[in-house]
């Protein structure tokens, strides 16, 4: 049983109830003296907290999907075995599983669509990353046969795993119904999580002397993914969002490589590269390249391309409230910028799938498919 799944949410939960029930129904009789009676109370009242604090564990991990897997939680590699062949001639995606999309006829790739795991290869990067592309209906429909299709990037926070943008985020469950509604053309989205170097959280810098992981981000995997499936490589054909960490990345991108990517959106993102004991030293006392991550600092100082931005906030719950002003009152054009601000929501996954749809119509209103 997975660690998300009903059966071990509810399995926790039954287990919690009987054990407190059995607490107050033998405690009478464990109440006598005696060191038997004593173990009895402390064995019972152990069992219970345990329980019930995994059952709430377990709930909440649920919700947010904090950990998509018991592997995750315990901090193992999950995408282990996977042989990348770099030689001459060899691809730089390789397809290493499908799976189908959990709506009406989702069994069917012309009529739901497919989700397609990946390894993406960096070449200038020389980073490996898995990945997960969503594939809309009409990429396999014959009358879209020879047509390209606009793709987005879309990331998730630290340390979250791509698993999350398919089952807490609903990315392309979101996407499928947005495009059969009307309100958004058919677009490719290619999810991952920004930690691409795990465990370190390299906040999409190039470190000196270490993960290039920007070059990956806006080089390797546009360029990896556009020659495997029906993309274009104008920046108007690609897009690129995500949330908290994600989304820090995906405003930065954007700002910092407009020859590639029309837009970018961040959904509760921050505005500076965070340095703490998850990022160990990024900038090796570079001041240049710790301003240039900075993106209220670039704004004021650095050339702004054509890009699109899109920046969410709330103004209660969030803590980004007054830098996402201030990044709004920054961007001057040719760049552009729009926002969407709550009255209340916090940094969690009930606010961002309350931002991702709009969002996403958003982004599909700013990217061109040819």
């Amino acid at each position: 049983m997975g660690l998300t799944s009903d059966k071990v949410l509810w399995s926790a939960v039954v287990l919690a109830v009987v054990l407190f029930a059995a607490t107050v129904l033998l405690w009478p009789r464990l109440a006598r003296g005696g060191w038997r009676s004593v173990v009895g109370r402390v064995g019972l009242l152990l069992l219970t907290q345990v329980t019930l604090f995994a059952a709430v564990g377990l709930a909440a991990n649920r919700s947010f999907l904090f950990y998509g897997s018991w592997a995750d939680l315990f901090g193992q590699e999950q995408d282990m075995g996977v042989v990348v062949d770099h030689a001459a001639g060899s691809k730089d995606l390789r397809v290493v599983g499908t799976q189908a999309l959990d709506v009406p006829g989702g069994g069917r790739p012309a009529v739901g669509g497919r989700i397609q795991k990946v390894v993406i290869a960096g070449d200038r990067s020389g980073i490996v990353s898995s990945a997960y592309v969503y594939l809309p209906p009409e990429y396999f429909q014959e009358r879209y046969a020879r047509r390209t299709f606009p793709a987005a990037v879309v990331l998730t926070g630290y340390p979250g795993t791509a698993e999350n943008l398919i089952k807490g985020l609903k990315y392309p469950r979101t996407a499928y119904l947005q495009a059969k509604e009307g309100r958004m053309q058919p677009m490719i989205l290619v999810m991952l999580r920004p930690t691409v170097a795990p465990p370190r959280d390299t906040e999409c810098v190039d470190v000196p002397g270490g993960p290039k992981t920007e070059t990956f981000f806006a080089e390797d995997l546009p360029r990896a993914v556009s020659e495997s499936y029906r993309v274009g490589t104008k920046p108007r054909n690609w897009g690129f969002m995500g949330n908290s960490t994600g989304g820090y990345c995906a405003l930065k991108i954007a700002l910092r490589h407009p020859d590639r990517f029309a837009a970018g959106a961040g959904f509760s993102a921050y505005y500076r590269a965070a340095e703490d004991v998850t990022t160990g030293d990024l900038f090796h006392g570079d001041e240049r390249l710790r301003r240039r991550s900075d993106l209220l600092w670039s704004l004021d100082h650095l050339p702004q391309g054509r890009s699109s931005f899109l920046v969410t906030t709330s103004k209660r719950g969030e803590d980004n409230l007054k830098a996402t002003r201030e990044f709004v009152g920054k961007v001057k054009s040719p760049a552009k910028v729009s926002s969407i601000t709550l009255e209340s929501g916090g940094h969690n996954f009930n606010t961002w799938n309350r931002e991702i749809p709009p969002g996403l119509v958003w982004m599909s209103g700013k990217l061109s498919a040819n």
